[in-house]
């Protein structure tokens, strides 16, 4: 299972949560940063369009762990609540085509 860690104590607020975001998925320089952009980039994790870093096989999960949960709860609630949001809506993009869900989020 492909896996990537993200720092709960480096996101303070939405710019970091995309800093950390492009550096640790390997989103390509164009990346929007915003959370449209964030869901665009996830949607194309199993094929060949470079949207990050991660190329899954088929049945493949990519593990988001996200460390330092309660401290990015307690700094920025509305980003951990987006994040939720949009990979229930990323594995639904995933399911309507056939595929299996491609996102699995872990917080620590």
């Amino acid at each position: 299972m492909a896996k990537v860690t993200l720092d709960g104590e480096k996101i303070r607020g939405w710019e970091s949560f995309h800093d950390e975001c492009q550096h640790a998925f390997g989103f390509p320089e164009f990346y929007g940063r915003n959370m449209n952009a964030w869901v665009d980039c996830l949607s194309y994790l199993r094929d060949e369009d470079g949207m990050s870093k991660f190329r899954l096989e088929p049945d493949e999960v990519l593990q988001i762990e996200v460390i330092h949960t309660e401290s990015l709860r307690i700094r920025a609630p509305d980003i951990l609540e987006d994040m939720e949001f949009c990979i229930s809506a990323i594995n639904e993009r995933y399911e309507d085509y056939g595929e299996k869900p491609a996102l699995e989020l872990v917080l620590i």
